[in-house]
């Protein structure tokens, strides 16, 4: 796990060496253990090393393959040994043991094709000097960042968007993305970041650079495919093939050469995540698998006693931090220095200082639960959407046992169906919230994106797809690297490998939410692994803080929110004043990020 960097002068002239140096430098955290650089002509790379896989020297970035390409790559292929050997018996040898020299291999025999031979998540880029282009790409679903800046006389690329705000002459906020944040609490659902002209590669795509020409093109190469013949089996076949495909995914994320633990929340997906993880690793290793918990001191959304469950049931070391309202103060500036991006609400920080405690306690590598709630229609919004897939007769049989198996009432249940599945309305309520800013700015809301989420709960699986490339996962995804590379950690996400993804999506609805419960075929995994207390917990809660406690430390701070150039040009200070005060949090955000990073509204 690493960062990268590139740097093209459109005008054919060398590249400053203290230029590539500073932007690869600016994300020192992300590769703590090396630096690397190549040089050629108007082609610069950079690379910081996170020393995962193969420890060595002879693993250091930028790498080379006999001299035709030249690598800097963030991420972790975990099926290299498998391709590595596929490799060699086209007769390929190699001088280590690292994943990236497998890359460079694979990209020699297959091309771009190589990309559907690896099982991992990446952000990459190759200078092929026989076709004089920079091949670039990133993972199926995004998991790890690729930022690009086509700008003057560069056109560059990084792991972090700061690294490209060292190059930028103006720093400008897009107005665009700031409005959708801020109204329909949409972030990454768009190629667009924050700041004006930096773009972001979308997951399961390549951009190709033509050196000659300073042109490049940007390419899909993957779809989730659906498998219709999984959806027609029973549970007794399913539920074997789902729990090998959970299991290789979770053994794949523990390879490695240092320490690997895992984060846990005491919800039902990171806590089937340690418990697997934890019966791996104790057959490979002696010492105790290790676990992070971040405890919240509101005993309303504080997980504790389920984590402690699995701790004891699966005999784990265990760390636990307690975040207090003087900390998240003290790391909050800190933590919107990480995300470089105004972010959803105050439980980011949570999430933050797992990373850091697993830091100050010798992990370099976590696993951790995103992607199960996606694949396995973990969240309660998704009932409209099942209750649309069913004939009327059972409608009313399923509506009754969503009541009894969620924390949701049968008013809840009902105005959950009504705002998702009724666009107009969604919009109409948002605006109406924030009827403090300017109609010149409310205009860029994106009404077609809430149709699209809108039209999606007619079809389950379209509307999981929306979620994995725009909607859900884009930013959550951006939080877990921000956080954990900040930390020098690699978070690695089991429920995210491609092929149980894939396999999840395909399987039967009624194996997903089943009689009210969601995640039906996990918990069903979950009773053979951790207690039965956590496999039908009925309260989904999360690395949640405690965010009224914390909030209300901060009324006093609404001097930041009327002091922002930005918040004033958008919105009417004084009838800010009259909203609820939670609404203030994404606004206190926005101005700190202003301020941090000197952005400009003009």
């Amino acid at each position: 796990m690493c960062g990268i960097a590139g740097i093209i002068d459109k005008s054919f002239n060398s590249i400053p060496q203290n230029l590539i140096s500073k932007i690869t430098n600016t994300v020192a955290y992300r590769g703590p253990d090396a630096e690397g650089y190549y040089f050629h002509d108007n082609l610069s790379l950079g690379h910081r090393r996170l020393s995962i896989i193969d420890l060595s020297k002879t693993a250091d970035q930028p790498m080379s393959l006999d001299n035709k390409y030249i690598i800097v790559y963030n991420g972790e292929i975990y099926n290299y040994i498998e391709v590595r050997q596929e490799l060699k018996s086209f007769g390929y040898s190699f001088k280590t043991k690292s994943d990236t020299e497998v890359i460079l291999a694979a990209y020699d025999n297959w091309g771009q094709e190589c990309l559907h031979k690896f099982n991992g998540m990446w952000a990459f880029s190759i200078y092929d000097k026989i076709k004089n282009i920079i091949f670039c790409s990133r993972d199926r679903f995004g998991i790890k960042p690729f930022y690009y800046l086509d700008e003057g006389r560069y056109f560059a690329y990084g792991s972090e968007i700061n690294q490209l705000l060292e190059i930028k002459k103006e720093i400008k906020v897009n107005f665009r993305t700031l409005i959708n944040y801020l109204v329909l609490s949409l972030e990454n659902y768009s190629e667009e970041t924050f700041f004006e002209s930096i773009r972001e590669l979308p997951s399961s795509h390549n951009l190709v650079y033509d050196l000659k020409t300073n042109t490049y093109e940007i390419k899909r190469y993957y779809n989730i495919k659906i498998n219709t013949d999984i959806a027609k089996l029973p549970i007794e076949e399913a539920l074997p093939l789902y729990t090998d495909n959970l299991n290789t995914a979770v053994r794949y994320r523990l390879r490695s050469d240092v320490k690997v633990g895992t984060c846990l929340s005491g919800g039902l997906d990171s806590s089937v995540i340690a418990a697997i993880a934890a019966s791996f690793h104790k057959n490979i290793n002696n010492e105790k698998f290790c676990a992070i918990t971040a405890q919240s001191t509101y005993k309303k959304n504080d997980e504790t006693e389920y984590a402690r469950q699995v701790v004891d049931d699966s005999n784990l070391e265990w760390i636990c931090t307690k975040p207090t309202s003087e900390e998240y103060k003290k790391y909050l500036t800190e933590v919107i220095r990480t995300q470089q991006e105004p972010f959803g609400g105050p439980s980011i920080l949570m999430q933050y200082f797992v990373f850091k405690i697993a830091k100050e306690n010798g992990l370099k590598v976590l696993l951790d639960g995103q992607g199960g709630d996606e694949s396995l229609l973990g969240y309660e919004r998704y009932y409209p959407a099942f209750l649309l897939s069913l004939p009327l007769s059972e409608k009313v049989k399923k509506f009754s046992s969503m009541v009894a198996n969620s924390k949701l009432s049968i008013k809840d249940l009902l105005a959950y169906h009504f705002y998702f599945t009724q666009p107009g309305l969604r919009v109409k309520r948002q605006l109406r919230n924030h009827s403090f800013i300017k109609s010149s700015y409310s205009q860029l809301v994106d009404r077609d994106i809430i149709k699209q989420i809108a039209g999606s709960y007619k079809d389950i699986r379209a509307m999981q797809i929306l979620e994995f490339t725009k909607t859900q996962l884009p930013p959550l995804l951006k939080y877990e690297d921000k956080n954990s590379m900040k930390n020098s950690i690699e978070s690695r996400l089991p429920f995210l490998d491609y092929n149980l993804v894939e396999l999840s999506l395909s399987l039967n609805n009624n194996f997903k939410i089943k009689d009210g419960w969601t995640k039906y075929i996990l918990r069903r995994v979950a009773t053979t692994v951790v207690p039965s207390s956590i496999a039908w917990r009925k309260n989904k809660i999360g690395f949640e803080a405690p965010v009224n406690q914390w909030l209300n430390d901060f009324e006093g701070d609404f001097e930041i929110i009327k002091k922002s150039c930005i918040i004033n040009q958008i919105a009417d200070i004084q009838k800010i004043k009259k909203v609820p005060f939670k609404l203030h949090w994404k606004l206190y955000n926005i101005a700190l990020w202003e301020k941090e990073f000197n952005v400009s509204g003009q």
